[in-house]
């Protein structure tokens, strides 16, 4: 008989408790390492408001980073820790953005506490030679005197108010044409950071634009609130009548597409791709496709979108709308440098005004705020920003128009750009082609500081040359100043002696000079200053300002400022390092870095050792380029 095997033993298995789940569960949801306190977590859960049904949202992060360092003054990383347990993200996640961005100070231990004003000093270019240096030499001391020596006292990049130098702002009010005595008395006045913010204008006014072309935009000595164009205002005197006829259906999109394409507009904020083109590119990508808008003018010299939005925010958006329409787009990311607070403010103000009296259906728009970083103002860093990351340059191809903000197809514009929309359309593409000297067409917004009698947003014909633009717009030299060189496009665009001062200013005139027109920021030195202090300033701010990505960028801009410290520069060493940096870094910035360098080499020999000096140039004196900073002052 056949004996069937015998069953094997039936396995054990331990009766697990509900309280035992339970406990399982809490320990897997727990973040590995540090845990949140109680009160951290309460203290953020107050100031991020209720968690809504589908969690707090990833791309928030720096918004909520924001909301806790208004309140405290820092970043406690006890507060990190509950951030990150509230949005559900890695610790280390949360921190390394937090780290990335220069406004955002990170403290630890329970006694560390935020300084009860923090107040910033501009030590780039235009400001430096205002005399900042002396500034932040003398304020220390000062504010102790004075009782003040809690007051922390940072030196800091371009903070966009260049024709005011030299600039201090005390936590978020601006401090125009600084001097020690006006300093401390604003320090004594708005003696905390509640107290110390960007004042706000009440006076309404309707600035039309383009009855200003070919003049200066009008300002007035130490102004930081011009009175601007409400919605009522800008309604009254026909606005927003374009973007509600596209919207509505009562005017073809391809009209106004073609009449961007014939009036030559090109991008304002630095690159100079065809404004039109760029809407049909995007356009013809699959939906659904965003937008992005660049306000992070971080660079040094630039001023002129800040001028224009702190007059008439509503002509910005009523362009933006414009594109939104045309190209197709479902929803808008705006994106403000944090350094203009009185700016956020205001367009805050004016999308509210908007959302409220609407004068067509809007598409989704979210003001998002940046933290400090030049390198946001690079199109695919500051998408980076705006999902809540490092703002860090991607890799192309692919191309933000096909794959951009959140994997979608992006149109990505500067302000200045979106600002001609309406006036082009309206007034008719002829109209600002009709603009130009020199062969050249269109409309261009200067930023001029300096040694110039007059500085400020000069709105003036494209192909003007840099004379011209002293003599006709900013009154001359200033005193006792002559025109010795000049930086034709910001602390990118090289730098240029007197002798070339006939060059048209404008898109693909100033490249076979080794510099370009970038964002048309245009400082001018005199023969009180030297181009190589220039020169390393500018390098400097690369240093400060590079994201660190790549090493070519990061490490050649720390190496190269170091070379150029020396009395007589290593030619050969300082042009193998700007063969690098420019071939190999991943962004405009690194590729952008060396022009300062082959520009001193190239006409500015004598000032390095590399040529004799010439014998009708006088050698300046205490130029006021310092190149240290002065003990005591943070950077």
């Amino acid at each position: 008989m056949h004996l069937a095997p015998e069953a094997p033993p039936a396995t054990v298995v331990a009766a697990v408790s509900v309280n035992d789940m339970r406990e399982r569960i809490r320990r897997k949801s727990r973040l590995k390492g540090r845990q949140p306190e109680d009160a951290a977590m309460a203290d953020v859960a107050q100031l991020l408001g209720p968690r809504p049904a589908t969690g707090f949202r990833r791309d928030l992060l720096i918004e909520y980073l924001h909301r806790l360092n208004d309140h405290f003054g820092v970043l406690h990383d006890r507060h990190l820790v509950a951030l990150a347990k509230q949005m559900n993200l890695p610790m280390a996640e949360v921190y390394e953005v937090a780290s990335f961005y220069h406004h955002f100070e990170i403290v630890r231990g329970e006694e560390v506490q935020a300084p009860r004003l923090v107040l910033r000093v501009c030590d780039s270019l235009s400001c430096s030679l205002a005399g900042a240096r002396e500034l932040l030499a003398a304020l220390p001391e000062r504010l102790r005197a004075a009782g003040q020596g809690d007051v922390q006292v940072l030196a800091v990049p371009c903070v966009g108010r260049c024709e005011q130098a030299p600039v201090a702002v005390v936590h978020q009010c601006p401090v125009p044409h600084a001097t020690v005595d006006t300093v401390l008395e604003v320090v004594e006045s708005k003696p905390k950071m509640a107290l110390a913010r960007h004042p706000q204008a009440l006076t309404a006014i309707n600035f039309d634009v383009a009855a200003l072309a070919g003049k200066s935009i009008p300002t007035s000595r130490g102004e930081v609130s011009p009175a601007h164009t409400d919605l009522a205002t800008y309604r009254a005197h026909g606005g927003y009548q374009t973007a509600a006829a596209l919207v509505n259906g009562e005017m073809d999109a391809e009209v106004v597409l073609t009449a961007m394409e014939d009036s030559g507009l090109r991008g304002l904020g630095g690159a100079g791709f065809p404004a039109g083109r760029k809407w049909r590119i995007v356009r013809d990508q699959p939906a659904p496709r965003l937008m992005a808008v660049n306000i992070d003018e971080g660079e040094p010299g630039t001023f002129k979108d800040r001028t224009y939005l702190e007059r008439d925010p509503h002509r910005f958006l009523e362009g933006v709308l414009i594109a939104a329409q045309v190209v197709g787009t479902e929803a808008i990311y705006i994106y403000l440098r944090d350094e203009y607070h009185g700016c956020r403010a205001l367009l805050q103000r004016a999308l509210d005004d908007l959302r409220a009296e609407p004068p067509c259906p809007l598409p989704h728009i979210e003001l998002r705020r940046g933290a400090g970083a030049y390198i946001c103002g690079e199109e695919s860093a500051m998408i980076e920003s705006i999902e809540g990351k490092r703002g860090e340059p991607r890799m192309r191809p692919p191309y933000i128009a096909q794959v951009g903000l959140f994997g979608r197809p992006t149109l990505e514009h500067n302000f200045e750009t979106l600002y001609w929309a309406r006036d082009i359309v309206e007034r008719g593409p002829e109209w600002f082609a009709s603009f130009g000297r020199h062969g050249r067409k269109g409309l261009r917004s200067f930023s001029v500081s300096g040694r110039v009698r007059h500085p400020g947003v000069k709105l003036a014909p494209a192909g003007i040359t840099v004379q011209e633009l002293i003599d006709e717009y900013c009154g001359g030299m200033a005193d006792g100043h002559q025109l010795y060189a000049y930086l034709p496009g910001g602390a990118s665009g090289g730098i240029l002696p007197a002798s070339l001062n006939d060059i048209p200013l404008d898109f693909d005139t100033l490249q076979p000079y080794g510099c370009f027109i970038g964002s048309a920021a245009v400082i001018v030195l005199s023969q009180h200053d030297r181009a190589r202090d220039a020169a390393l300033n500018v390098m400097r701010f690369f240093e400060h300002e590079s994201c660190g990505q790549c090493t070519p960028c990061r490490v050649g801009t720390a190496k190269a400022a170091a070379l150029m410290r020396a009395p007589q520069w290593d030619e050969e060493l300082l042009d193998d390092l700007a063969q690098v940096m420019g071939d190999a870094s991943i962004c405009g910035l690194g590729q952008a870095a060396p022009n300062p360098i082959r520009c001193i080499h190239k006409y500015f020999a004598h000032e390095v050792g590399e040529a004799p000096w010439p014998g009708d140039l006088p050698r300046p004196r205490n130029s006021p380029l310092a190149e240290q900073l002065p003990p005591g002052v943070r950077q």
